[in-house]
């Protein structure tokens, strides 16, 4: 599609209007119209801000991905030697014990709006002829009208309830309308369905990282596949759709293995329908690599700076994979850890220092786990002499996901030996050792999940729970084995009711579900009288 060169140029016009190219507030309004006649070249920085938003709302700490994958089975900030106990921030999380105080959510919120508040100037400042666009206007509204629904696709996962701010010019003292998430949903629906008659259908240097027909239907294709949870009514028909209309496409197929499609170099993976596009110098801010490493493993990638030593993985959800899976195999780092010359690495930290840095399948308890406690992090592979960011790009929406959407709702209308089918076809590419495991059968896909639930931390009662009772829990298995570390955890597992109705680690389950919306924050309550707290909070 093109080289990482043409990314990084497009990555800086596209999303660093602050240290590529300046485009804030007062640029377009000092400059005269007369004077000013933006070509089409110019209109990937004109619409700049409006995407800007989203790396850092997706990876920042904490931001979209951690919400989804903290709260769930399978990532954890455990207390370690070196911190990250934080107050309990990360423990509240994970223990579904949050407030409306929680930090995360706060700077989760703020990081939405501000995205829509700059697709809301950008609209305005071209209807107002501000920025005089004579050719592709109604494409270029229609774009961000996209842009705009998809930070209001976060917000109505996330929080539910919430405003919906379409206009950049207001009276002074003007505080918000809350809308009901079945509101929400519809405004997100109805903003796609009319902006997508304008939008393009070039998959191309040009439209990468940029929302054309393909990225609206994947968008309305997760809307649909949410919409029982999100306002009570299956539209799993709808959802297999819109995803055979970008399957009959022919512009997208599956990587040869899941590893190509986060490379660093993934800009090319023939499975991105939507990418947040990343670069170390440009467009930084992924940094997913420092969350799962220790300042010792700068050795391992011969770089200048250390990771964190925070986060790690639930030996539970390690364990409910096959040991053939490759997605095993090239997804986390384990086992004894060297450096880039082959020289094995020793531990620093707790009870762990001076011994061989051999990273273990245990988490003792959440208060403490040492240094080698845990699986790390590795589906977005590392280069060697990286610095803290990564040049790899997020396909937030990829090929895979639009067949697996189609499969579950294929499951949930009665079809699994269809399901059966695309599933298999997934599999293939991830047991290269042992390829007849990768077929499945639709009499598997209706069985339980293979997931050992229950409380493991040592410091709390053991619970033995299992996963065979989870409806369709064998698909919730493969969406977990196939997309996980890219931040959708949580929904999956609200989808299949597992969210409320299991423990894990130190999560208890409630069996309420009220927690499939976190509460609205309460600085944001404190700011718009019109704003009603989220039930059950």
């Amino acid at each position: 599609m093109k080289n990482k060169k043409i990314l990084s140029i497009l990555a800086c016009s596209l999303f660093m209007f602050n240290s590529c190219t300046e485009l804030d507030d007062s640029v377009y309004s000092t400059i005269a119209n007369d004077q000013f006649n933006p070509s089409e070249g110019d209109l990937a920085s004109l619409i700049g801000p409006a995407y800007t938003q989203w790396r850092t709302l997706y990876a920042n700490r904490p931001g979209w991905w951690e919400m989804q994958e903290t709260a769930a089975d399978e990532i954890i900030y455990p207390g370690r030697p070196n911190g990250w106990v934080d107050g309990g921030i990360y423990k509240q999380v994970h223990q579904h014990i949050w407030t409306s105080l929680q930090p995360q959510l706060q700077t989760v919120w703020n990081q939405a709006y501000g995205g829509i508040a700059q697709a809301n100037k950008i609209i305005y400042q071209i209807e107002s002829g501000q920025i005089p666009v004579s050719q592709g206007k109604e494409q270029l509204i229609a774009e961000i009208r996209m842009v705009r629904a998809s930070y209001y696709y976060v917000l109505c996962d996330l929080f539910g309830n919430v405003p919906v701010q379409t206009s950049f010019i207001v009276e002074p003292g003007f505080l918000p309308e809350q809308k009901t998430r079945k509101q929400v949903f519809d405004f997100i629906v109805n903003e796609v369905k009319e902006s997508m008659p304008s939008l393009s259908q070039t998959v191309s240097t040009a439209t990468y990282g940029r929302f054309t027909q393909w990225g609206a239907h994947a968008l309305l294709a997760k809307m649909y596949l949410n919409a029982e949870v999100y306002i009570g009514t299956p539209m799993y028909t709808e959802c297999i759709q819109e995803s055979d209309i970008i399957i009959a496409s022919g512009k997208f197929a599956l990587a040869a293995s899941v590893r190509d499609a986060f490379s660093p170099k993934n800009e090319n993976s023939p499975e991105t329908i939507w990418a947040i596009p990343y670069d170390e110098v440009k467009a930084g801010g992924l940094q997913f690599w420092m969350l799962g490493s220790w300042d010792s493993q700068r050795a391992t990638y011969n770089s200048n700076v250390g990771g964190w030593g925070g986060m790690g993985v639930l030996p539970q959800f390690i364990d409910s994979f096959d040991q053939d899976d490759d997605r095993l195999k090239y997804g986390f780092r384990y086992g004894l850890q060297s450096g880039y010359d082959g020289k094995p690495l020793t531990a620093g930290y707790g009870t762990d220092a001076g011994k061989p840095f051999i990273l273990r399948n245990t988490m003792p308890t959440i208060d403490l786990c040492q240094q080698l406690d845990g699986y790390q992090i590795n589906k977005y592979s590392i280069e060697l002499g990286i610095q803290q960011n990564m040049n790899n790009d997020v396909p937030f929406f990829r090929y895979t996901d639009v067949l697996m959407m189609k499969a579950e709702s294929l499951l949930r209308t009665g079809n699994s030996g269809g399901a059966a089918t695309i599933v298999s076809q997934i599999r293939a590419r991830s047991f290269s050792s042992n390829p007849s495991k990768a077929a499945v059968t639709g009499a598997q896909l209706l069985q339980g999940s293979v997931y050992n639930y229950g409380v493991t931390d040592n410091k709390m009662t053991a619970t033995v729970e299992g996963g065979a009772d989870i409806q369709y829990g064998r698909f919730l298995d493969e969406l977990a084995w196939e997309f996980n570390q890219e931040g959708r955890r949580r929904q999956d597992m609200i989808r299949f009711k597992a969210f409320f109705t299991k423990s894990w680690f130190a999560h208890q389950k409630t069996n309420d579900d009220h927690l499939k919306i976190y509460p609205i924050p309460q600085q944001e309550l404190q700011k718009n009288s019109k704003l009603v707290q989220n039930p059950g909070y």
